[in-house]
């Protein structure tokens, strides 16, 4: 992709555990294109919310470590970048929305004096503009009264407040990548729409893109532009959403799609249990729990272009 803002190459992400070296994210590669919304999608555990980590420098040490791969951002490859970089670019240029805000707010202050501290440091603001911009970007994430809300602690809001107090703190410096891990999940279906018109809004207006990281269908139809599918730390396919929702490919992906509840239906679940990052059957880790699966599934699959654009990871594709 020629206007590329963030391009992920070969990414291999590892924690050291007690039962061995686990591999999170297992050489995957990601394109974001400036001003666009890529979709991470996939089950707990597939590694969505490692990537978002490894992207910021933000795995824990010393278990975690990006092993191999490039991050590149406009051009800047953020795994070899010092810490002091780091913190200039996050939250400035590359801000996240974490999945739980309980624990990504700090209990012992304000929830005013969280985001105005952002914008005096990435902003220049003076105390008084902080605080202005604070009411403004609490309003417009639907938090009610939020001039006397900046006074209130995070045990004081609901979760539902805590994560859109989150939401506005990543909005607020008008980043260029936006990465949302599970943006809506503790909002319901109608703030759920405000925050989801809010950031398609400010991505048009600033230019920003945005890495989605979700489960859920619904809302990657709604706002994504491009969607890559995870399974067991791979990029298992890759198209433009329209394309994959059309004609989903890899055997995974059709069940996502065919475990969608529906009225009067009946649930069809993906049989069996997500393999153990630590003990993953040879060759694809979908195969136990693939229909067509067979002792050729044991060999790598290759990362195959079915269509312009549309690459799955897969002996038998089925689209």
């Amino acid at each position: 992709m020629k206007d590329a803002v963030l391009q992920i190459r070969g990414l291999k992400t590892q924690f050291e555990t007690r039962g061995g070296m686990l591999t999170a994210v297992d050489h995957i590669d990601l394109t974001l294109g400036r001003g666009e919304t890529l979709g991470l999608v996939g089950e707990s555990g597939c590694g969505k919310s490692v990537t978002a980590l490894s992207i910021l420098q933000l795995l824990p040490k010393p278990a975690g470590r990006i092993a191999e791969g490039e991050i590149l951002f406009e051009g800047r490859d953020l795994v070899k970048m010092r810490m002091s970089q780091m913190r200039r670019i996050r939250g400035n240029e590359i801000s996240m929305i974490f999945q739980e805000p309980m624990t990504s707010l700090n209990p012992v202050y304000t929830v005013g004096f969280q985001i105005e501290e952002v914008l005096r440091k990435h902003r220049a603001m003076g105390k008084k503009e902080a605080r202005a911009e604070a009411v403004n970007m609490f309003g417009l994430v639907g938090i009610p009264e939020p001039e006397s809300r900046l006074d209130d602690y995070p045990h004081q809001l609901s979760g539902g407040m805590r994560q859109r107090v989150m939401i506005a703190m990543a909005l607020s410096c008008h980043p260029r990548i936006m990465i949302a891990d599970e943006p809506t999940t503790a909002l319901d279906v109608t703030i759920q729409a405000q925050i989801l018109d809010l950031i398609g809004r400010l991505k048009e207006e600033i230019g920003m893109s945005v890495l989605l990281i979700t489960h859920d269908l619904g809302v990657v139809a709604e706002i994504c532009q491009q969607v890559a599918v995870m399974y067991a730390g791979k990029v298992v396919e890759s198209a433009e959403v329209g394309e994959l929702f059309a004609r989903p490919s890899h055997p995974y992906t059709v069940g996502l799609f065919n475990s969608l509840p529906k009225i009067g239906g009946v649930l069809n679940p993906i049989p069996g249990v997500v393999p153990s990052l630590l003990h993953l059957p040879a060759g694809c880790a979908f195969r136990e729990r693939c229909a067509s699966g067979d002792e050729g599934c044991a060999g790598e699959p290759p990362w195959t272009e079915l269509r312009a654009g549309h690459w799955v990871r897969c002996r038998k594709p089925m689209g």
